[in-house]
């Protein structure tokens, strides 16, 4: 049986740039991703200094762990999206790039953007950790 993901955005909640407050899956199995890096196949962080570079990155090592469990970013239910970062500008290009890419669909569920000290490998700026509603 095949998920059903609904995403639900409540009259009294504020307006959002995209997302849902809500997402319910109904039935189905779920599968949880690591934090996605901006680490190349062999482990090398990829455009140091760069967020615009490390989403790029980010997007293409998703994408690529989403094909490895059979799924797209529609089925994605749950995002956090991490951001070395304390300025909102940055924050929000990481916000539009991510949203704008291949990935885009993925963004359109319940999801957390945060601005935050320090990531895991030197010269890391931007991670995002998704949940997905596997299909059949």
């Amino acid at each position: 049986m095949t998920a059903k993901i609904s995403r639900i955005n409540p009259d009294l909640l504020h307006e959002t740039p995209g997302y849902h407050h809500i997402t319910v899956v109904e039935a189905g199995r779920t599968a949880y991703l690591a934090g996605q890096c901006p680490l190349d196949r062999s482990g090398a962080l990829v455009g140091q200094g760069s967020l615009d570079v490390q989403v790029g990155q980010v997007v293409a090592n998703a994408l690529a762990a989403l094909a490895a469990v059979n799924a797209q970013p529609q089925h994605v239910v749950r995002s956090v999206i991490y951001v070395r970062s304390d300025d909102r500008g940055d924050l929000g290009l990481v916000w539009n790039r991510l949203t704008t890419s291949a990935l885009g669909p993925a963004f359109t569920s319940a999801s957390t953007l945060l601005g935050v000290a320090q990531l895991g490998f030197a010269g890391q700026l931007v991670e995002v950790d998704l949940t997905v509603a596997l299909p059949d």
